[in-house]
């Protein structure tokens, strides 16, 4: 970030300039996540950072949000740039013509953020007064109340190349990561500091920008967008594929139905669940019309059918292993697996050399260490060995999902929600990375733009005001599938 700034100051690009263009798009990233003007409080140091909080202010106020402005130093210790941005909202005329408020204490309209402007990566993560009260003053209002905190490039008190955190580190819900992701913020220790990550493009710094690292990336709406073209107009369902699902068990037909369910909504053909005779008729009265039920006297009689992608695993309980892992095992297409499939995979660990076609593995924390040992070793350092040692596609879930693939670029998703820790989500998951792969996408690219679109309909759940994160369930990602591809095409943060 510091020798993309160089070059691009040596051209002639401005500080101003790049404070102007990075200041809309933070604005432009709050709007995105709360389309309703509320309060904002700005806490803003005297560097370029709470510049760029200020600049983001006055677009604000121009949709109509009422802004707090609490400055952490005197005006006269601010860096110039900063103090004119300041000086522009406190005008009499910006008063006149905005909604501006020093320090607006009053029961506020909803929603209410703060934006953490204090420090940038020019500080090294370590707190100093009077920056350590007002980190401890933002940390105050979000544990006190509905505040969501906006943390600008990093959160105030982490380190931007290690993720180290001070103690009273800003916990942000929103990191708005300025031209790039910075390593610090992508950390396991990091995660709860950073909360969701979103990288704001600085129109400015494109002739400039260079990749430091293409071992890896962070998937964005726009970075993913082209993987999943237009459709033609006279398409027909055979070229989008049929998904054979295996999944349900006695008990567990709740899961079969998010499975099929997902594969529905990314856009497959046609969609098939295959269920065992015990619980086909449950599942066919339970399903959606336009989702076909077949029944199975053995998983293996799936090897005969006609299909272009199978996922298996949701809700299968653990009968009929044998027959599972001869499918997992045998079936030369592509194949999602998940949930239980790898529970019985995990004891059937030789297999994990010798299937006959592409898989993508769907393993939450608990599911992945019984795959593979995963004590003492990093997120990253878990998908990356696994996938060295074996020829598969990873999908490792998590606050920050990652994808890996021996050769591949590392990818880290940047979507999701809190909420979103509950049953029922990874069925939702696997059922849309089976419908990604039907439409010719690889395994890789499906879980890179699944894991993404996913996170993104659990937000939008949220960020509509119909639900928090209580109450967001599996359903409501369902529900919201649309917008998102809707949202990923349109290259949202």
């Amino acid at each position: 970030m510091k020798a993309v700034e160089a070059s691009a100051f040596a051209s002639g690009v401005s500080t101003g300039d790049l404070m102007d263009d990075a200041g809309l798009q933070i604005a432009n990233a709050v709007k995105q996540f709360f389309p309703t003007p509320g309060r904002c409080m700005v806490f803003f140091g005297k560097g370029h950072n709470g510049g760029d909080a200020l600049v983001a202010a006055r677009h604000l106020v121009a949709q109509g949000w009422i802004i707090d402005l609490l400055p952490t130093f005197p005006d006269d210790q601010l860096a110039p740039l900063t103090r004119q941005k300041y000086g522009d909202l406190l005008s009499p005329e910006a008063r006149q013509r905005k909604n501006v408020q020093p320090v607006f204490e009053n029961a506020a309209p909803r929603p209410f953020i703060v934006l953490d402007g204090l420090l940038g990566i020019g500080g090294d993560g370590a707190l100093r007064d009077p920056v350590r009260n007002a980190a401890c003053e933002i940390n105050r209002r979000r544990a006190s109340s509905d505040a969501r905190v906006f943390a600008i490039d990093l959160p105030s008190g982490l380190n931007a190349d290690t993720g180290e955190a001070d103690a009273d580190c800003v916990v942000a819900d929103f990191t708005l990561a300025i031209g790039f992701v910075k390593k610090g913020l992508l950390a396991d220790n990091a995660t709860n500091f950073a909360g969701r990550l979103c990288i704001l493009p600085l129109e400015k710094f494109s002739a400039h920008a260079t990749a430091a690292d293409s071992s890896s990336s962070v998937a964005t709406g726009s970075s993913l967008a082209t993987l999943l073209p237009r459709r033609k107009f006279d398409s027909h369902k055979t070229e989008y594929g049929r998904v054979g699902i295996i999944a349900g068990s006695a008990g567990m037909c709740g899961a079969a139905r998010l499975c099929a369910e997902g594969a529905l909504r990314a856009g497959a053909g046609l969609v098939t669940l295959y269920a065992m005779k015990d619980i086909q008729s449950l599942l066919a009265a339970s399903m959606r019309p336009e989702i076909m039920v077949k029944e199975l006297a053995s998983y293996r009689d799936l090897l005969d059918s006609k299909l272009d992608i199978i996922a298996i695993g949701p809700g299968i309980g653990h009968k009929n292993t044998n027959g599972a892992m001869h499918v997992v095992k045998r079936s030369t297409l592509p194949m999602v697996v998940d949930a239980d499939a790898l529970n019985m995979l995990s004891a059937n660990k030789l297999l994990l050399d010798s299937f006959a076609g592409p898989r993508l593995l769907t393993p939450h924390p608990g599911e992945m260490h019984r795959l593979f040992n995963t004590t003492g070793s990093s997120r990253r350092q878990v998908v990356e060995k696994f996938t060295t040692r074996y020829p598969v596609t990873l999908l490792f879930k998590g606050a920050r999902t990652l994808v890996g693939e021996k050769n591949r670029a590392f990818s880290y998703n940047s979507t999701g929600s809190p909420g979103m820790a509950g049953g029922g989500m990874g069925d939702v998951l696997t059922g849309v990375c089976a419908a990604l792969i039907a439409q010719r996408l690889s395994c890789y690219d499906a879980a890179r733009l699944g894991a993404w679109v996913c996170g993104r309909a659990g937000e939008l759940a949220i960020c509509n005001s119909v639900q928090n994160e209580e109450s967001l369930a599996a359903a409501d990602v369902l529900e919201n599938l649309g917008t998102a591809f809707k949202q990923l095409r349109a290259g949202c943060f």
